[in-house]
């Protein structure tokens, strides 16, 4: 029988789980085709991350608990998602100690998902745009037709906490990550590593 948190029948993970914490507020935008996936890495993050949560996009009805966030001034959002010509990406500001809370928005899904998501809800382009440049390729291979230059939604937190100066975090959660994706394989083959 699988293992009800991690999902692995063969090699559980829990005791690889490191619990992190953030200045930053992190709401993973999903996809409802990404939420039966065993390759999502989105489940990852708020695994570890008390400070991340999931909100589901449907394209006729906005998440009202985001929406009622983005209208809060005591947060600083941003849609974690490439620019295009109407909308630069913006470098990462961090707020004065008073300020605003950040709040990092990730579209969990596909890219093509993603793109689609964005085009069919006007109200993600009123935020400002912050795209990754990554340092290194990403080491997702779970899923075919893979993109040189795209990360997962793991990776993309792994980013987002380098760029929040919040590199211990950011090397937990690199550390699970890689756990997660040399089990995968092992454990979906029906034996231990």
């Amino acid at each position: 029988m699988a293992c009800q948190r991690c999902g692995f029948k063969f090699n559980c993970i829990c005791t690889l789980e490191p619990q992190l914490q953030s200045t930053a507020d992190f709401v993973l935008l999903t996809h409802t085709r990404e939420c039966s996936k065993d390759t999502n890495t989105g489940v990852l993050m708020t695994r570890t991350l008390p400070s991340c949560r999931v909100e589901i996009w449907h394209r006729t009805q906005p998440p009202q608990a985001l929406l009622d966030q983005l209208q809060d001034p005591h947060y600083q959002a941003w849609l974690v998602f490439p620019s295009d010509e109407q909308h630069p990406a913006m470098s990462l500001t961090l707020p004065a100690a008073n300020n605003a809370k950040i709040l990092l928005i990730i579209l969990d899904a596909t890219w093509q998902e993603a793109r689609k998501m964005v085009r069919k809800s006007p109200w993600l382009n009123q935020l400002p745009r912050l795209a990754l440049t990554p340092q290194q390729s990403s080491s997702y291979a779970l899923r075919r037709n893979q993109q040189p230059g795209h990360l997962c939604t793991c990776e993309v937190g792994i980013e987002l906490l380098v760029l929040l100066q919040q590199h211990q975090a950011a090397e937990q959660l690199q550390t699970y990550f890689n756990h997660f994706i040399n089990t995968y394989h092992a454990d979906k083959s029906g034996h231990a590593k």
